[in-house]
């Protein structure tokens, strides 16, 4: 058997990135991803009922699972992937489709035993997406060297949501029960940060999509943005960033450290990954306390690279994005989006909350491997999607 992976495989390592975020306007850029690749789909059932009886933490560390069981299962590889709160989507090559999806069928086990939460779980072919009528275009957004976020557009995400919510159409592309899952590899997941309180008022949550193309529209909502409401997204570290090292909060034990232990060591060893967890909590607090180096940690670094790796803001189809912001640029965002809305510009949904919640994928320290979702707390993406869907009706 060979050992050099088909070049199918490698697109998304080789596809360029870029460092500008005002170039995710530039529609001609986004790539097609190839016709074998498969499109992975979690998707919390009933989300909304979890976030009302407070349990949107878990939510996002299920969400976040999805990515890490895949990245997991892929031992390094770059692939295309995007988090939304109550689900997440992952692009795999072929030959990755069958043990990620397995990694999955794992995770929806571990969710309704640790959890009580369904998970629907879906593997839609490429092929199958354009073949629908859906295109499934990618371009690679660098945040600091070596990790990435992958903006999509095409429609194929929205596509394979729309059908992983509905029976029928996911019907041949839910991934089955087979009873003999084995646990997920969830290696990197975690969620020690204390809630991210606002510097400046608020943490707003907003989804918004532009009805004309996507080039135009997008630059001008950027640049509306910017001239009228002070809020500059494309700046390479902007003010309306949700996490500085002056809101970021570390406390001993971490408050999600059993909500980790429970979920990564699933059927794998609690108490194994409890002591490491704690082990590692400590060696964190001590470099944060010193400044110094120990082992792979260097404190100093390691806090730079982690505000440069929040996916605050992302595009698939929809630009996502999670600010911090004053109240009067809240209520001056609330009234350009719905002055816009009404004229027929964009679709938008919006959340406000005091604070936002991180949940971690840490590789590699000594490779500098980690990113950290964010999400508005108290149903963030969740609620902002529900507004989203009812005004795009």
């Amino acid at each position: 058997m060979s050992l050099v992976q088909p070049r199918n495989d490698r697109f998304y390592e080789e596809l360029p990135a870029f460092t500008d975020f005002a170039k995710v306007s530039e529609e001609h850029a986004f790539v097609e991803l190839p016709g074998d690749w498969v499109l992975l789909a979690t998707d919390i059932v009933q989300s909304s009922d979890a976030v009302a009886e407070g349990h949107y933490k878990t939510v996002n560390m299920i969400a976040a699972a999805t990515l890490a069981a895949i990245l997991n299962t892929a031992k390094g590889a770059d692939l295309p992937f995007v988090f939304g709160g109550d689900g997440a989507m992952a692009a795999v090559p072929a030959r990755l489709a069958a043990p990620a999806s397995a990694a999955l069928a794992g995770l929806r086990n571990m969710a309704r035993e640790v959890a009580g939460l369904e998970l629907r779980v879906g593997a839609f072919p490429v092929a199958d997406l354009r073949a629908s009528g859906a295109g499934l275009k990618v371009r690679k957004f660098e945040l600091s060297e070596g990790n990435h976020l992958a903006m999509f557009a095409g429609g194929g995400l929205d596509l394979a949501e729309a059908m992983l919510k509905d029976p029928e159409r996911s019907a041949a592309y839910i991934v089955p029960d087979t009873g003999g899952e084995a646990p997920p590899p969830l290696d990197g997941l975690s969620c020690r940060w204390e809630p991210v309180f606002s510097e400046r008022g608020f943490m707003v949550t907003v989804m918004l999509r532009p009805a004309r193309g996507q080039a135009e529209g997008l630059r001008a909502i950027l640049a509306d943005l910017d001239a009228r409401l002070g809020i500059a997204l494309t700046e390479a570290d902007p003010e309306a960033a949700p996490v500085h090292r002056s809101n970021l909060r570390f406390r001993f034990p971490p408050g999600g450290l059993w909500r980790e232990m429970r979920m990564v060591g699933w059927r794998r060893g609690r108490g194994r990954v409890l002591a490491r967890a704690l082990f590692e909590s400590v060696v964190f607090l001590l470099a944060q306390l010193t400044g110094r180096r120990i082992g792979p940690l260097v404190p100093d670094r390691y806090m730079g690279e982690l505000r440069r790796n929040i996916d605050f803001r992302k595009f698939d189809d929809t630009l996502r994005l999670v600010l911090d912001l004053s109240g009067d640029q809240t209520a001056a965002l609330q009234a350009y989006l719905d002055a816009e809305q009404e004229a027929g510009r964009l679709h938008y949904g919006m959340h406000v909350a005091d604070s936002a919640l991180i949940t971690c994928l840490v590789f590699s320290l000594d490779k500098s491997r980690h990113i950290h979702f964010i999400d508005g707390a108290n149903g963030g993406f969740t609620q902002a999607a529900r507004a989203f869907k009812q005004n795009r009706a």
